[in-house]
């Protein structure tokens, strides 16, 4: 009777470490959720704002596909869950945040776009109206539409969070650098006109999700490629 061979401690750790390494493969790994948000959130980002400084429409409104983008974000992370037969320990984790992140983000854009109106049917229904008036006496006075004044800085503050807890938790210094510069951003929007926070949204959506979206692509299929050798 041939006898078993038994391993050692570090043995033992390295073959669960191979075993990790192998199942890694999850919606964050691959990189694809990065350049999922960062392709979205950059071009609604930039197209707002030269809509606003050169006085154009595309014909509807351009974040309407961050609000779609949840929906692949769902699908790709329920098909590569299927596919996946171990995950690392904390990828649910990261994966919860995301997918709250995607409902904020939807939240808030419901928010964005139906609390004018309502907030103007409320004020009429109290015979109250919002009127703008030029102290210079340059313009007529006119209607004034309710609007939260640099509300595109809130959108910083939650491109940051999901951005800072993938950092931390999967110990990758892009997204934690990006997070932190995003914050930054956050606090030059607090002090730019609405038009520019677009513009500082769309550098964040970049260093946040993009750039890192490339470095875990590339880094992703490097190891495939290696372990197809």
């Amino acid at each position: 009777m041939s006898e078993e061979k038994k391993l050692t401690e570090k043995e033992s750790l390295q073959l669960i470490a191979d075993m990790i390494k192998k199942a890694k493969g999850s919606y964050h790994d691959t990189g694809i959720g990065s350049l999922l948000w960062g392709s979205v959130v950059g071009i609604a980002s930039f197209m707002t704002y030269l809509q606003s400084i050169y006085k154009f429409s595309i014909g509807f409104d351009i974040w309407l596909i961050v609000v779609a983008a949840i929906i692949p974000q769902i699908w790709i992370s329920v098909q590569e869950k299927k596919q996946t037969r171990a995950k690392q320990y904390d990828d649910d984790t990261v994966d919860a945040v995301w997918l709250v992140f995607g409902i904020c983000i939807f939240s808030l854009s419901f928010y964005q776009m139906v609390i004018p109106d309502a907030t103007i049917r409320l004020m009429q229904g109290q015979g109250v109206e919002l009127i703008k008036r030029y102290t210079d006496g340059s313009k007529p006075d006119e209607a004034l539409r309710p609007f939260a004044p640099s509300f595109y800085s809130i959108y910083l503050l939650l491109y940051a969070f999901p951005t800072l807890v993938t950092g931390i938790v999967k110990k990758f210094r892009p997204m934690t650098l990006g997070a932190l510069l995003t914050y930054v951003l956050f606090v030059i929007s607090c002090f730019t006109p609405a038009n520019q926070d677009m513009l500082l949204g769309g550098i964040a959506a970049i260093v946040c999700w993009f750039i890192p979206g490339i470095i875990l692509r590339r880094k992703y299929l490097a190891g495939r490629a290696a372990a197809n050798v």
